[in-house]
């Protein structure tokens, strides 16, 4: 268990399911896209900056093209997502993050943010979730694949965001109105640049795969300490379920941390933040940066007790499938979940992990 309080609108991908290079070097992407949201929240208060930000925003992801979607749902629902692709990362970079060697991306963060007339739900969908995934053709190939059985992160890496988005709304019956994604090095950088987040942990954590070491206690983590905080899992008994769980808390820290005037009115500190997450900031092409505001606000709102924040019910924690381990949904309140945030309708579901 960790603390945040105490311590101190259509295809299978771009195009055809590939993730269209971007043209800035520092490209990677990474845990809740969503910071970058809050830190445009925090510094766009002039036309310079508002211009400067608007004109950084790499607005990539055209959900225009993706198919079979499901109807629009009342409210707005936002997908943020963090990805651990190594792009525009240097060796030393990832040896420093323990991001590892393997080429591609998969996302370690999957989040459904709705706001509408009943506050705002924040519901985790674990990445070992075991889901259904559309049919799509692999562009190196050509090659069409049917739909299949896989787990939910193994949509980006093999047809980027727009399969996500895809299989998202599949398993979900939730259109996607909006797509954030933050990378790596926009992750690392905005937490340096806000001067760390305090998190208190009840347990020492040592983790060499995300290269965690905390002692219990509580803890000013900078960029690299955060990253592997978020990523680790083998020292969570819940496995993917606790890293879901730290990661909300986690960023709920961190958006109260910007969020303080220290750091917000800070202009040596909330420039560089925007930079570093505009930096790795991937959005959908009708992201504008006052959606982006809206989207840091309902963050906010969530992260300071007004609103709701879950998982998705959980059926089997330990399904044996082709692909390894991976988890269900219970499928009865897990449907009643997705039906209420679809129409706007009060959560009822208690599944908070």
């Amino acid at each position: 268990m960790v603390s945040g309080e105490h311590a101190g609108h259509h295809g299978g991908g771009h195009g055809s399911g590939t993730r269209p290079r971007r043209v800035r070097p520092s490209r990677s992407r990474r845990i809740a896209r969503l910071l970058a949201v809050l830190l445009c929240a925090l510094t766009v208060t002039g036309a310079g900056t508002y211009a400067w930000a608007d004109f950084r925003l790499d607005r990539s992801v055209d959900l225009g093209e993706v198919a079979d979607r499901p109807p629009p749902g009342k409210g707005t629902t936002y997908l943020v997502v963090g990805s651990d692709s190594r792009d525009g990362l240097s060796e030393r970079a990832r040896k420093e993050l323990h991001t590892g060697t393997a080429g591609g991306g998969r996302t370690d963060s999957v989040m459904l943010l709705h706001t509408g007339a009943h506050g705002t739900t924040l519901v985790s969908l674990p990445r070992d979730s075991w889901v259904s995934l559309p049919s799509y053709v692999d562009p190196d190939t050509g090659r069409l694949h049917r739909a299949s059985k896989n787990k939910l992160n193994a949509a980006y890496s093999l047809g980027g965001p727009r399969l996500l988005v895809r299989t998202v709304e599949l398993n979900t019956g939730i259109r996607v109105d909006h797509y954030a994604e933050i990378g790596f090095a926009g992750f690392v950088g905005v937490v340096d640049a806000v001067g760390g987040v305090r998190m208190c942990v009840d347990r020492d954590i040592k983790d060499p795969k995300s290269g965690e070491n905390l002692t219990k206690g509580c803890h000013n983590l900078n960029g690299i300490q955060a990253l592997a905080f978020v990523r680790q899992r083998h020292q969570e008994t819940d496995g993917d379920l606790g890293r879901a769980r730290n990661q909300r808390e986690f960023l709920s820290a961190l958006v109260r941390k910007t969020a303080e005037p220290g750091t917000a009115l800070d202009r040596s500190r909330a420039y560089p933040a925007l930079d570093a997450a505009l930096d790795t900031l991937v959005v959908d092409e009708d992201m504008d940066l006052p959606t982006l505001v809206s989207l840091f606000q309902a963050m906010r709102s969530v992260s300071g007790g007004n609103g709701k924040q879950l998982g998705v019910p959980v059926g089997d924690l330990g399904l044996r499938t082709s692909k390894g381990s991976a988890l269900t949904w219970d499928e009865t309140k897990a449907k009643r979940l997705f039906t209420e945030v679809r129409n706007d309708r009060p959560v009822s579901i208690d599944a908070a992990l």
